[in-house]
């Protein structure tokens, strides 16, 4: 194992986990989904209670870990979560639920998030979490933007996409997407972003307040 595969299993390793969480990934596991890893869950967490996040939008429900990461950082924050799977959102409810989230706090929409998506409203949101169809990665980023709030927060996990990002051998949509977005977005001047390796890749992009 390379010295940088220790310091990410270490990263993980590192992480406590709550029992809901732990029980939310294995029935992620059990259910064919990839959630974020416990370094990425807890940097996000660190995030949203860094900004004082009040109303949270996710996209991509999962299971409900890297919900109940970004609540636990912001207990007193609303979240919006957008899901194509009814069952996925199903399990994620339990999941908030038995992690002591009242269900006032969390709003499940089921549907397409590039129907979605445009439909809510701009500037409504302290923090965006993106975590859903690769292949759409700039689409949801551009929506993720405009519905974020000045000095807001867009957080786009797997971000290098098990590796294939940084290898510019590997030349497939995914990780050519992704490096497409990295790269717009590091040269824009309306906001601060920064690569995290943790996991498998946290892109964390502000929006600069006017």
């Amino acid at each position: 194992m390379s010295d940088k595969d220790l310091n990410w299993k270490f990263s993980d390793d590192s992480v406590v986990e709550s029992d809901a969480v732990a029980r939310a990934r294995q029935q992620s596991l059990e259910l064919g989904i990839d959630s974020i890893s416990p370094a990425v869950g807890a940097q996000s967490a660190v995030i949203a209670a860094a900004t004082g996040a009040r109303s949270i939008l996710e996209v991509g429900t999962g299971a409900g870990v890297s919900g109940i990461w970004l609540l636990r950082g912001a207990p007193g924050a609303t979240l919006t979560s957008i899901d194509t799977e009814v069952d996925h959102q199903l399990h994620a409810r339990a999941s908030y639920l038995e992690a002591g989230i009242p269900a006032n706090r969390v709003r499940l929409i089921t549907g397409r998030a590039a129907d979605v998506l445009p439909r809510m409203n701009e500037n409504s949101y302290d923090i965006v979490f993106v975590d859903a169809d690769p292949q759409s990665v700039i689409e949801y980023v551009e929506h993720a933007l405009r519905l974020a709030r000045p000095g807001g927060t867009v957080l786009v996990a797997h971000a290098l996409w098990r590796g294939r990002v940084a290898n510019p051998a590997q030349r497939d949509d995914v990780a050519t997407g992704f490096r497409t977005l990295l790269t717009e977005i590091a040269s824009s001047t309306a906001v601060i972003s920064a690569l995290s390796p943790v996991g498998d890749g946290l892109l964390q992009i502000t929006k600069i307040r006017a």
